[in-house]
């Protein structure tokens, strides 16, 4: 039964490789790729979330400078047409990622809610 569980989620993954958002997110990344502004604008937009987000796992001091660098970052990327439509369909597929998920997640979540009504 597992192994077809793995052929399922090898099929699902081709067909999220071949859906339109997909395809979409992936014309996206090439444009600001081409771009040498929105490329810049989002490797600097990136690197600052992921100092954040270092930081916040790690429990490191996140200091105001840092926030601030961060927002205005993202203000730059926002402004920025290439990486606002970027943006959107990540959005978006991050939406549809999170749907397959609560779908697949279904039956663990039925199962626990069952076990916590009986007690």
């Amino acid at each position: 039964m597992s192994n077809q569980l793995y052929d399922l989620a090898e099929h699902l993954e081709k067909a999220i490789r071949a859906c339109h958002d997909f395809q979409q997110l992936k014309q996206a990344y090439e444009a600001v790729r081409q771009d040498e502004t929105a490329y810049r604008l989002f490797t600097n937009f990136r690197d600052a979330q992921m100092r954040m987000h270092e930081k916040q796992l790690t429990g490191a001091e996140i200091f105001p400078e840092e926030v601030e660098h961060a927002q205005k970052a993202m203000i730059l990327a926002q402004q920025n047409e290439k990486l606002a439509q970027l943006m959107a369909l990540e959005q978006r597929m991050s939406m549809l990622l999170a749907d397959i998920q609560r779908i697949a997640m279904k039956p663990l979540e039925e199962l626990y809610r069952s076990f916590m009504e009986t007690e």
